[in-house]
């Protein structure tokens, strides 16, 4: 199965690259490398600029449809993709939890393109996965102008994964992203890089 950390963003509310923030002596993407390495076979990282993780012990592909967001970022990861399905998770999420995503992993996805958590009333669709299938709908929104990951789920037959579907696995924590200064502060760090 194939894993991708999605790290393309422009990280303009946060004002420095928030795949570099150090938690207890690593950097996230250090961090959720290590543990896709456990979990998955085939692991790489998505971005815009190759050359900001080429120090990382992983392949970095650059996104296939540029200035397409989080959604442009999932088609490239299904793009490179060596299995037919690709979890996707992105680059600023410090808790993700190995158990919780192996639970989206071995939920049943038979008749499904996508399997993604629904929590807290929304979708997470940087906690997901995603079938090769997804491409031709993906590009079609993309080429439409509608970079809205959420709007993919209209289109495709897509698993949700409720709390009761997650037991007392830390599924909130492991869909937590930072995205401001006052999301690091939430978590207990600094505000600033």
């Amino acid at each position: 199965m194939t894993g991708a950390i999605l790290a393309g963003g422009k990280s303009r509310r946060m004002g420095f690259n928030k795949a570099f923030i150090r938690i207890n002596g690593e950097t996230i993407i250090e961090r959720s490398l290590k543990l896709f390495k456990d979990v998955f076979d085939d692991v790489f990282i998505v971005a815009n600029d190759i050359l900001l993780y080429e120090g990382l012990d992983a392949r970095v592909y650059s996104d296939v449809f540029k200035e397409a967001g989080s959604l442009g970022g999932v088609y490239t990861a299904l793009f490179h993709a060596s299995s037919d399905w690709a979890f996707v998770a992105a680059c600023d999420m410090p808790y993700l939890d190995s158990k919780t995503i192996r639970k989206v992993l071995d939920s049943p996805r038979k008749g499904y393109e996508a399997v993604i958590p629904f929590i807290n009333g929304r979708y997470h669709p940087m906690h997901a996965l995603y079938s090769k299938k997804c491409l031709k709908p993906i590009e079609s929104m993309i080429k439409e102008g509608n970079l809205r990951a959420t709007d993919l789920f209209e289109r495709i037959k897509a698993r949700k994964l409720s709390e009761a579907d997650f037991g007392d696995l830390p599924v909130a924590a492991s869909i937590e992203n930072i995205n401001t200064r006052k999301d690091l502060v939430k978590i207990g760090l600094p505000s600033s890089e």
